[in-house]
């Protein structure tokens, strides 16, 4: 069966942004992996008449839809109701559901506390089910799901809100569900681009990305960088594969110098994993962008293994004293300039040992520019043995708060180039 699927998210505390809906990312990317085609997210609060409107809404123009949250043991938890009625099932007490809900209080009962009661009534509402439903056990909680399919070829699969106890019972029981229905999966390979924009990037695979219908390619923007998203569906994850590798190989081919990773996350993670396959080590200088350099590596599991240096010189004086950057070099070129990033490079390799050592030093804004050295200017710097170059940029786009972006994209230039580097080793 062809699923068309929206999801469905019922908490008003979702609408009022106490909480962020992290279920929707979870379920978007389940539904991708077993081949189900996800083409609407709805939030609607806790309000009987709204989630009944917002449900029929879903149903006009979807035949599966999935809703997580309002299946709780309170007055306004009414999804359970609102979709039994849709399908005209009423609701009937299901023995093993309740059981479990017992048996998961009397887990919990604390004997030391003095004003410790037995369960409230209210929470065998959980076990209610609708009549004819498949009910999905719930591991981590007290609120069953379950899935109905109606005789119009319309199917609720409803799952509960917290996401400690949504997400096991979505892998575990729904997706094997949706899989075995579906008679599809679809796989995706994650190209990182780096050093092109995506306009750039669309024209040249204009072309292809009209006329592919399977595998796809879709391109997605993200701050200084491009991700290209190679999409296959088949019956098998295998065929899947079959299907990516050439795509994905001739991604490689034609543009050998602005990928820096298949599926590899990001770019912090491929320069960590670029010096962990040389057997290298690598240091930090910054100035401009305050560490974030070193934030970014330290994000990765496995960094402490090719990364135990990094030093933020942000005054002058640091530049001298920790980096050994020549006064007269800042004297004469200023501390933003080609040569103070190559002695905060050289600086920070002698100091920490390591094999590799990346600097940036550079005006980030709002203040502090001028015509000969406007705000965007940015210098990264890299020493090594085999390799040593600084490289200019201009980081500036006009925007009106682009301090934060301009380090982003610094700290993302310098991680290029330490990746580059550890390659050429």
């Amino acid at each position: 069966m062809k699923f068309t699927a929206e999801i469905l998210c019922v908490g008003t505390e979702i609408l009022l942004g106490n909480i962020v809906n992290t279920n929707a990312t979870e379920l978007s990317r389940g539904l991708a992996e077993v081949g189900v085609g996800l083409y609407h997210h709805t939030v609607v609060g806790d309000n009987p008449q709204r989630l009944k409107e917002a449900l029929e809404i879903a149903f006009s123009r979807n035949n599966l839809v999935i809703t997580t949250g309002g299946l709780g043991p309170t007055y306004d938890d009414l999804t359970k109701e609102t979709i039994a009625a849709y399908f005209g099932r009423k609701l009937v007490r299901d023995e093993e559901s309740e059981r479990r809900i017992r048996a998961f209080f009397d887990r919990w009962k604390r004997p030391m506390m003095e004003n410790s009661r037995a369960m409230p009534e209210n929470n065998l509402k959980q076990a209610d089910m609708p009549e004819g439903c498949i009910i999905l056990t719930n591991h981590n909680g007290t609120a069953p799901g379950c899935i109905i399919e109606g005789e119009n070829g319309k199917v609720a699969i409803m799952l509960p809100g917290p996401p400690r106890e949504m997400a096991p019972m979505f892998r575990e029981q729904v997706m094997p569900w949706l899989q075995q229905r579906s008679g599809q999966v679809l796989r995706s390979h994650n190209v990182h681009f780096f050093g092109i924009g995506e306009s750039a990037l669309e024209e040249q695979l204009r072309e292809k990305m009209e006329t592919m219908e399977n595998p796809t390619l879709a391109p997605y923007a993200k701050d200084g960088e491009v991700m290209l998203r190679v999409t296959a569906a088949a019956p098998t994850p295998e065929e899947c594969e079959d299907m990516l590798a050439p795509v994905v190989n001739r991604l490689l081919e034609h543009f050998p110098g602005l990928i820096y990773g298949v599926d590899v996350g990001d770019l912090q993670t491929a320069a960590i994993k670029a010096l962990q396959e040389k057997g290298l080590t690598a240091a930090t200088a910054e100035s401009c962008t305050g560490g974030l350099i070193g934030k970014r590596i330290t994000e990765v599991p496995g960094s402490s293994e090719v990364y135990g240096f990094g030093v933020v010189t942000y005054a002058n004086e640091a530049k001298m004293k920790l980096l050994g950057v020549k006064e007269e070099t800042l004297k004469q070129f200023g501390a933003v300039s080609e040569q103070t990033a190559a002695e905060m490079a050289a600086g920070a390799r002698a100091l920490s040992g390591a094999d590799i050592a990346i600097s940036v030093t550079g005006i980030a804004g709002p203040g502090g520019g001028s015509t000969e050295k406007p705000v965007g200017l940015v210098y990264i710097g890299v020493d090594s043995p085999w390799h040593s170059e600084v490289k200019k940029l201009n980081l500036n786009r006009g925007y009106a708060q682009q301090r934060e972006h301009i380090r982003w994209v610094a700290a993302s230039h310098a991680l290029d180039l330490l990746r580059r580097t550890a390659q050429m080793r």
